[in-house]
């Protein structure tokens, strides 16, 4: 049997939104973010926590691929992308770990 590797790539940002007034208002600044993120790169993306909460939100973007060195660059764009939007982002952590398929 062949054993293929693959790359599952993880990013969380923490974003905070300390100007808005309501959840109403944090939505109109999260939501085209996440979905300009999904339209620009090839990548999965939730909110994951915050969603109660007018003055913070984090969210989740994965991506999988079998080439790590396009991963590491396709979360080194991400990253910038939302560090460029209204919302300030916090706190990001990632992560790239390899799985071994059959």
């Amino acid at each position: 049997m062949n054993h293929q590797a693959i790359y599952v790539a993880v990013y969380i940002a923490d974003l905070a939104t300390p100007w808005a007034k309501s959840l109403k208002e944090k939505r109109a600044i999260v939501l085209p973010i996440t979905e300009k993120l999904k339209s620009r790169f090839p990548v999965s993306v939730a909110r994951l926590s915050g969603l109660n909460n007018h003055s913070w939100e984090r969210i989740g973007v994965t991506a999988i691929s079998a080439d790590r060195v396009w991963l590491e660059q396709l979360l080194i764009k991400v990253d910038s992308f939302i560090s460029g939007q209204s919302a300030t982002l916090t706190k990001s952590e990632q992560s790239i770990e390899r799985w071994d398929i059959s």
